[in-house]
């Protein structure tokens, strides 16, 4: 499945410095739909160069990191639980910054 994923905020720092990734995810034998739980491990595995604590926490995202799904809160169509679709977009914004 082809997506656009988007790093700001400082995360992209955890990706080489690299903003914009076009990726393509399989999707696990025998599943309907891949769900940004499945996402978000393959970016553990593929995308994330350093620290991967500072990027998720558990299966999640940490606290104080926006993700948005085709410009749309994940927290309003399910988190872990939303389907993504060919060409979604989705970005991750960390919204924690120091002082």
């Amino acid at each position: 499945m082809q997506l656009t994923l988007e790093f700001g905020g400082g995360l992209e720092l955890l990706c080489n410095s690299v903003k914009i990734h076009s990726v393509n995810v399989d999707q696990k034998a025998g599943e309907e739909k891949l769900t940004m739980k499945d996402l978000l491990a393959w970016v553990r595995k593929n995308l994330i160069k350093e620290r991967p604590e500072m990027f998720m926490k558990g299966d999640s995202v940490r606290p104080g990191v926006l993700v948005l799904v085709n410009d749309c809160d994940w927290e309003l169509s399910g988190q872990l639980d939303t389907p993504l679709e060919e060409n979604d977009v989705v970005v991750f914004i960390s919204t924690l910054h120091g002082g």
